[in-house]
């Protein structure tokens, strides 16, 4: 399906289905923005957009603080794919929470908005992956921890430890969570790589000449 047919199909669904445009918890109230919607996919909730928002390549990843396949994609993939597309311009990247591994997962996500609000998400999403244990709910990643890392970013800790204290971004993780599973991604790391023309889905922590040749073919 071609961009315009994308948008096209996101307006109709709206009118049919009255999708609404805000997602409320107890505590927080989000603007879903529906023009963060890249093919089948709702980022509307993810993270904020690294690189070009106007790119023409969006890479919408889905992954899990404690996924240690996910750490080796970060280490090992996510350098030249920001250095070769993303720098350049040619392309944006995206993250989705797929928090599902362990009881820590759904905090380290919260946390990551917490760190958001102080405009420092992507220091913060950075810090959990070169810290990660391999041990899933080993303790690297509960409150405590977690709190400690925002204190090493120097962030203002009164807010962020309500922020989290309150489970602020329970139900924000909770929707990106199920988009992943309305998407068939059952484990992480997952992609889609959503180009003007189409997307197309790459599963597990794959070289860097596997992202190249999938992102190559739709510039």
């Amino acid at each position: 399906m071609n961009k315009t047919g994308v948008i096209i199909g996101v307006i109709v669904i709206a009118i049919i289905a009255g999708v609404a445009t805000s997602f409320t918890s107890s505590s927080e109230t989000v603007n879903l923005d529906m023009s963060r919607t890249h093919g089948t996919i709702s980022t509307a909730m993810g993270s904020p957009i690294l690189g070009d928002p106007s790119a023409p390549i969006t890479i919408v990843e889905f992954g899990d603080y404690q996924c240690h396949q996910c750490y080796n994609w970060f280490h090992n993939t996510k350098p030249a794919i920001v250095e070769d597309y993303i720098e350049t311009g040619k392309a944006n990247l995206v993250f989705v929470d797929l928090a599902f591994l362990g009881r820590d997962s759904p905090i380290s996500a919260q946390a990551s908005y917490c760190a958001e609000d102080q405009e420092m998400y992507w220091e913060y999403h950075d810090m959990l992956y070169t810290f990660q244990d391999s041990k899933i709910d080993g303790g690297w990643a509960n409150s405590e921890r977690l709190k400690a890392f925002a204190g090493d970013l120097r962030l203002d800790m009164e807010l962020f430890n309500s922020c989290l204290d309150s489970g602020k971004y329970s139900k924000r993780v909770q929707y990106n969570t199920q988009q992943a599973r309305d998407n068939g991604v059952r484990a992480t790391p997952g992609f889609f790589i959503v180009g003007p023309d189409g997307q197309e889905k790459i599963g597990g922590a794959q070289p860097f000449s596997v992202f190249k040749q999938v992102l190559d073919k739709m510039i």
